[in-house]
């Protein structure tokens, strides 16, 4: 095996010199808000907390090494720790630990496999409004959700709305001490976030509620050490119990990926390399993976590519990949040093922190837009959002997955429009209405804009002019730039052509591929002879429709009642 690859890509992740110095700068608020946000993220999960530090460390650091995106720093998401939440929710609290590091490493090798497969491209396909929907129900399922730890009360419910109204209809359960805590970091995350302190509103407002309720001595208010032991020092890498394979925790890591990526190509394209190279989705698609397979391995959870922290990272002055690196190293010195008082921070402040940040993720006037530019895209954001809202967010991707590609499908069939091409002179052409019907001895060029794939195909078919009631009519049809078609298309179009010939009329297709021209001739539908004449395209546009109509007008001319055979 030749390592010129290798060396290749140990020249490209070497440190620069002339950007070490703002890269290590950069790194540190890049640690120190992963501290709050990676606790929140793991206590969505229902996890201790450390788990989400764990990933804080090892996701940055091996996700950063493999990046194209340089800046994007591959961290705990909220997106990602709620779909693993929900992954993990029929599993025993004593189990959880070993089934979230088993799930981690399941999805990160989903990743990779995606990125191997060149899977990249594909991520366009989720359309717009079905995401918005999607993210929209995942940020209000985060509010919901920490409502009980915000205001320190029990609930019971099967999804997080049914936790909420529980909350809010038992107000005497909300602990008071708690609800001031939880309230208290809102109101420090809010106060804080138009000031020079933006970067380190979370963890402050961590500190200020925790230290307040130690001095006032609010012993009932949950503290993190109450989720489990917190360990000291640097976390060692360890191998999942895989008898908690199960088919809900392969669903689960295929839904977590499904998230995590295409989130992650939303955060390639907001974050441009600095030296101009281009972004490569399918690296990033492996970056994320391996960056899981670490988190996994060194007992975190599932990372992906952060908004957030990959903004933040910008803002501080981050150069090259290495801020995003070591702002992982400096998680592992945050870990050993400060450890110690992890456990000691309230419960209600991380659940403030999720809530804010879920909050600020919601986009009403991006929703609202969506819902004023018409049924379909009504349909697609409101399903997503109830189907995230009600049901796991496993079956709530895979809805949102189907549903766009059902929409993508229904679009090129909606989209589809034929129209007649009239002949200007010079090789120029107006465009008109297409017919309902074919005129009798005349030769009707028609072009197709759309897909004529699957039900575009269909589509088309419907759209066509009626030959019924013609006599000897000649149609030419357009097919420039048209590099393959299904069989689907092969049918409609060979049905025509009888429906055409039935009535003594020829079909013409110009403009065609070369390629295209043998695929027709092999399907055993189009030998060149009647009823169907296939003009291929040269690379003068225009020159085989030209071509076509002359034989369609000669056609028409020789069928006419008052034509005689010269």
């Amino acid at each position: 095996m030749s390592a010129r690859p290798v060396l290749r890509w140990l020249r490209s992740v070497r440190p620069e010199r002339r950007s070490l110095r703002a890269d290590v700068i950069a790194g540190l608020p890049g640690a120190i808000s992963s501290v709050p946000n990676g606790m929140a993220s793991a206590a969505l999960i229902g996890v201790n907390p450390i788990h989400g530090l764990y990933a804080s460390f090892a996701g940055p650091v091996a996700g950063g090494l493999a990046t194209s995106s340089q800046l994007m720093v591959v961290t705990t998401t909220t997106a990602g720790a709620l779909a693993a939440g929900s992954a993990l929710e029929g599993v025993d609290a004593a189990d959880r630990p070993q089934a979230l590091l088993l799930l981690t490493i399941i999805a990160g090798l989903v990743m990779i496999l995606a990125g191997i497969a060149r899977l990249g491209r594909y991520t366009r396909f989720v359309s717009h409004s079905v995401m918005t929907g999607f993210l929209t129900g995942i940020s209000v399922n985060i509010v919901l959700s920490q409502l009980p730890g915000l205001t320190g009360a029990e609930a019971s419910g099967q999804i997080a709305l049914a936790k909420a109204v529980d909350v809010a209809i038992h107000p005497t359960r909300i602990d008071i001490p708690s609800l001031l805590a939880g309230l208290g970091a809102l109101g420090i995350l809010i106060g804080l976030s138009r000031t020079r302190l933006s970067a380190v509103s979370a963890l402050v407002a961590l500190v200020i509620p925790t230290v307040g309720l130690a001095v006032a001595g609010a012993g009932d208010v949950a503290l993190v050490k109450d989720t489990g032991q917190i360990p000291r020092g640097i976390p060692l890498p360890q191998l999942p119990d895989f008898g908690q394979l199960s088919f809900p925790l392969v669903t689960g890591a295929l839904a977590v990926a499904a998230i995590v990526l295409v989130q992650g190509s939303g955060v390639a394209d907001a974050a441009p390399n600095l030296d101009g190279t281009a972004s490569k989705a399918n690296r990033d698609f492996v970056a994320q993976g391996i960056g899981n397979l670490a988190a996994g391995f060194f007992r975190g959870q599932p990372v992906g590519g952060s908004v957030g922290q990959t903004a933040l990272n910008r803002t501080v002055g981050g150069r090259t990949r290495w801020a995003a690196i070591l702002s992982g190293l400096w998680m592992v010195v945050i870990l050993v040093a400060c450890s110690g008082v992890i456990g000691l921070v309230a419960m209600p402040t991380l659940a403030a922190i999720l809530i804010y940040a879920a909050v600020k993720s919601l986009k009403p006037r991006e929703v609202a837009t969506i819902l004023r530019t018409g049924p379909t895209s009504q349909i697609a954001v409101i399903t997503t959002f109830c189907a995230t809202l009600f049901l796991p967010v496993s079956a709530a991707v895979g809805i949102g997955v189907s549903l766009s590609l059902l929409l993508q499908l229904n679009q090129e069939a909606m989209d589809l429009k034929v129209v007649l091409l009239r002949s200007a002179g010079d090789g120029r052409w107006t465009e008109h209405p297409a017919p309902s019907n074919l005129p009798s001895h005349q030769a009707t060029v028609l072009d197709v804009y759309g897909s004529l794939l699957y039900a575009g195909a269909r589509t088309l078919r419907v759209k066509l002019p009626d030959p019924g009631g013609a006599e000897a009519p000649a149609v030419v049809l357009r097919l420039r730039g048209r590099t393959a078609v299904g069989a689907t298309f092969v049918k409609v179009v060979d049905d025509y052509a009888v429906a055409v010939e039935a009535v003594g009329g020829r079909l013409y297709l110009s403009g065609v591929d070369s390629s295209l021209a043998e695929l027709l001739r092999r399907s055993d539908r189009f030998d060149g002879s009647d009823p169907v004449g296939i003009f291929e395209a040269t690379e003068l546009v225009g020159e085989s429709t030209e071509r076509a109509l002359r034989a369609a007008e000669a056609w028409a001319l020789r069928h006419r009642p008052d034509s005689t055979d010269q």
